[in-house]
């Protein structure tokens, strides 16, 4: 057999190989409210109770974190702890780089959506000249930037981030100028400009928004499926409307974010709980439906917060639920 043959054959080979890598990305310091870094905890506990073995069967990676960053008492009102939320987003960005450049899929659990940004411009770097595609399942845009936030909490402006986008049309706020050189350098972590482009992004229960939001949403065209259009012109017609939205991406990235989930059915076990939203089993059944058109590449679970739940540890038994179920479809996938 020639050198090339033999290389060709390698590489095949390799591809075949393709395996599931779980990271750990136990940060909160985006978010508001502490206490989404013990979630991924909550979510193993979970799986222990339930007798289940899933983390034992998967290689995994921790993430380093910057928690105790919160005690910084240097004042970014408009983008809290964003010199620390970069580094993050960045250690996050090299794990899912270098997993993917591996060979790996990357099923990414963290603590506050903030990290959203990490794994994107990861998964970016790793194939900088394919299109990229994200389903974001939320109950909020995140689409927030320094500009125009009124918590300065960065967990509400990963997507913007990962666009590019500033909404200077919506600013109100005057941002310091250390804050502005780490947005900038937000927006560039491990690939130049906008990793995903506004007409590849696509919301399924985004239904608590600002203003501001509301108006970069609708000038960038970005569609949201609401809980309750999902239920009546069904589940499976809006994945299907939404994958041919994404046709031209070669591969997508899915963010879920457990407020998406109705917190008076399931539990208040996150940072910023919103009410009718999805069940248990419409999430499974979305993130399965975009699973089967084999362009999903990672799959991101953020912000289960413990420290509020008031069912105990039902959120993080919800969400490991949720991950085991789909864990199945990745696997036939790869």
């Amino acid at each position: 057999m020639s050198c090339l043959k033999e290389v060709t054959l390698f590489y095949y080979l390799r591809m075949m190989k393709r395996t599931i890598k779980i990271i750990k990305n136990r940060s909160d310091i985006g978010a508001g409210t502490r206490g989404s870094d013990l979630g991924i905890d909550a979510i193993e506990i979970a799986a222990i109770n339930l007798n289940n073995k899933y983390f034992k069967e998967f290689d995994f990676e921790d993430i380093e974190t910057e928690n105790e960053s919160i005690y910084n008492k240097v004042k970014n009102s408009f983008g809290k702890r964003i010199k620390s939320v970069y580094e993050q987003c960045t250690r996050l960005s090299n794990s899912v780089l270098r997993n993917i450049k591996d060979n790996h899929f990357p099923i990414v659990l963290s603590g506050d959506h903030s990290s959203a940004l990490g794994t994107i411009s990861g998964i970016k770097a790793a194939n900088p000249d394919k299109r990229l595609g994200v389903v974001w399942i939320d109950a909020h845009a995140d689409i927030h930037s320094p500009y125009t936030s009124l918590s300065g909490n960065i967990h509400g402006m990963p997507l913007a981030a990962a666009m590019a986008e500033d909404n200077m049309d919506c600013k109100i706020n005057t941002v310091t100028q250390d804050t502005q050189n780490y947005w900038e350098a937000m927006k560039n972590i491990d690939y130049d400009g906008a990793k995903v482009l506004p007409e590849d992004v696509v919301y399924f229960g985004v239904r608590d928004t600002e203003e501001t939001e509301d108006k970069q949403i609708e000038k960038l065209g970005i569609k949201n499926y609401m809980v309750h259009e999902v239920r009546y012109r069904g589940l499976k017609t809006c994945v299907e409307e939404a994958l041919e939205t994404l046709s031209d991406c070669d591969s997508i990235y899915i963010s879920f974010d457990v407020d998406s989930m109705d917190c008076d059915l399931i539990s208040y076990g996150t940072g910023t709980p919103v009410s009718k939203g999805f069940d248990q089993q419409e999430i499974i059944d979305i993130i399965n439906l975009l699973i089967d058109s084999k362009k999903v590449v990672s799959i991101e679970f953020v912000e289960v917060n413990p420290l509020l739940d008031l069912k105990g540890n039902k959120m993080a038994k919800t969400a490991f639920e949720i991950l085991d179920s789909i864990t199945k479809k990745v696997k036939d996938y790869l």
